[in-house]
């Protein structure tokens, strides 16, 4: 068991950028994009721009908000990223236009292969595409679409794709009917 762990050094993974950048990306992420203290959003959609992220018009982004890798990062226009929303895109994410993320919701690009003694990464983009809604406290995992207008209610964990104009709920997310416009 031992000689498992050992020889796990994540060196399998491709973060997308030099040691110095995910450095420097790591203090102005915890220092002023996730610091709850900087209301200013602007400030904080520049860095991300900076930093690499592909970022549409219209982008609300609350307080405590944390993103892995900004390079791996698409956001259409008019989205919302609600307070403590965490991007944790060890793996591209895409996210269209008009998207709403609530507080607290997840999207977690990799986890590890447990049936390998190496325990290596396996991660899978995420994509929301317009017109999507992740509740509070929802996670979207690894390689899951989350087709248009779909809807991951508060709570719920998606495992696989959801279609468009449904709305799905539950661990793991299950339809429980479609999203109809008034």
């Amino acid at each position: 068991m031992q000689s498992s762990l050992s020889s796990f050094n994540g060196s399998d993974f491709n973060k997308g950028a030099g040691i110095f950048k995910q450095m420097c990306w790591f203090f102005i992420n915890a220092l002023v994009v996730k610091c709850s203290l900087n209301p200013f959003m602007g400030i904080k959609i520049l860095l991300l721009r900076m930093f690499g992220a592909k970022i549409g018009k219209g982008l609300i982004i609350k307080p405590s908000v944390n993103i892995k890798f900004p390079w791996k990062l698409v956001i259409g226009d008019n989205c919302w990223l609600g307070e403590s929303v965490w991007i944790d895109n060890l793996d591209h994410v895409t996210i269209g236009n008009n998207v709403c993320l609530s507080q607290g919701a997840l999207l977690l690009t990799g986890n590890h292969d447990y049936t390998d003694a190496k325990f290596p990464y396996r991660n899978a983009p995420i994509i929301l595409e317009d017109g999507v809604w992740i509740g509070a406290n929802a996670v979207v995992c690894s390689g899951v679409l989350c087709k248009s207008h779909s809807i991951l209610s508060v709570g719920s964990i998606a495992t696989k794709n959801l279609e468009e104009y449904t709305i799905y709920q539950g661990n793991p997310a299950i339809e429980v009917r479609k999203r109809i416009f008034k």
